[in-house]
């Protein structure tokens, strides 16, 4: 693949992403009931992956034995992060509260699979989070990935499956339908679910859109609303099925229209909402990738990005990982590495004025050398 689909990240750096809305976890570990931890920890767990959002780039893989550390202070947690195996790739990370009221970790194997059109990471790895005052653990496991048109027109990411978080203590399980796109796009980013005890009995529902906020309400209340919901959906029927279907196409796939923001059901109560990126994150790094590798090759004269590189050979190097992407409250740390010497990667012409986005054909594939 081009490196116009990376993101001057490494992996081991984008995981401390899942970190961003720790206060999540700070907040179920003083909760004194089971479905109140239960609702703070579903909440997190939607929360990991809403960093995603607009950002398709893909980071660099780690080196063996590459490892990542972050301390913050101002949030009450540290984090580690190695890479533990090469073939396959597998990351493994280490959190915990700096009170020492929680301890996070897990491992990550992206398995990833090309589908002509689109590239599916499935994120196989089991994510635990173990609240150490009320000596609970939670377990789960991350939505799959899909990131559209990597071949030919306007990249677009969604996510999509089931994520079940157990309560290994009390036996309560929260299940989190993550919704795909559908035929118009009206399902897009939305997340449906619900908080039941060990005999199977609805507790709490949840529903919301990973991009944007998680609401909660009492299972009555919320069925109560989807009747008289679906009583209207028949008066708009009549108008969708005069609606042409969208047809396959070979070329790209549509971007969906975003639909309104959540509905909120009377009654609901806030259980997560995404901090607000800087106004000036979309021209870091997503919307100039193409076009600046593309001017980068032409002013060098050659096949990619120009690239110096400096360092020492042997022990171990330390270096300041430069951040291009969306800012998310967690990005500051530095990569640890005692196998290749630091290299520091010029990235001019990659955010310069005036870049524009561009379509990336097959024939930057034939260009790119192998």
């Amino acid at each position: 693949m081009p490196i116009a689909f990376n993101e001057p990240l490494s992996f081991l750096q984008r995981i401390t992403e899942y970190m961003e809305h720790v206060y999540l976890i700070h907040r179920a570990s003083c909760q004194p009931q089971p479905l109140e931890r239960m609702q703070s920890v579903a909440a997190f767990a939607v929360s990991a992956v809403a960093s995603q959002w607009e950002r398709t780039g893909k980071p660099f893989n780690p080196l063996l034995g590459e490892t990542y550390e972050l301390v913050r202070e101002d949030l009450g947690f540290r984090f580690i992060s190695e890479q533990v195996s090469h073939h396959p790739p597998i990351s493994a990370f280490h959190s915990e509260g700096l009170n020492h009221d929680f301890l996070f970790h897990g491992s990550i194997y992206p398995k990833l699979k090309f589908w002509g059109k689109s590239v599916e990471a499935e994120p196989r790895g089991t994510i635990t989070l173990e609240l150490l005052k009320h000596n609970e653990a939670y377990t789960w496991t991350n939505p799959t990935c899909c990131v559209h048109n990597v071949i030919i027109g306007k990249l677009w990411i969604e996510q999509y499956g089931t994520v079940e978080i157990l309560n290994h203590r009390t036996g309560h399980k929260c299940v989190l339908h993550f919704k795909p796109c559908g035929l118009f796009g009206k399902e897009l980013h939305k997340v449906e679910g619900h908080i039941q005890d060990k005999n199977k009995k609805k507790l709490f529902v949840i529903y919301g859109k990973w991009t944007e906020c998680l609401w909660g309400i009492d299972p009555v209340s919320y069925e109560s609303f989807k009747k008289q919901e679906r009583r209207g959906d028949h008066l708009r029927k009549a108008k969708l099925d005069d609606s042409s279907g969208k047809a396959d196409s070979d070329v790209a796939d549509d971007v969906p229209v975003t639909q309104e923001t959540v509905q909120v059901i009377p009654g609901s109560k806030l259980l997560w909402r995404i901090n607000t990126r800087p106004p000036n994150s979309a021209q870091i790094w997503p919307a100039r990738r193409r076009s600046g590798w593309r001017r980068n090759r032409e002013k060098h004269g050659g096949s990619g990005p120009g690239r110096r590189q400096s360092g020492r050979r042997g022990g171990s190097t330390q270096a300041i990982t430069p951040t291009l992407g969306p800012p998310t409250g967690c990005m500051q740390g530095i990569t640890l590495s005692g196998i290749s010497p630091t290299a520091q990667i010029s990235t001019e012409g990659l955010e310069g004025p005036g870049a524009q986005d561009r379509r990336l054909t097959r024939l930057d594939f034939l260009e790119w050398p192998l």
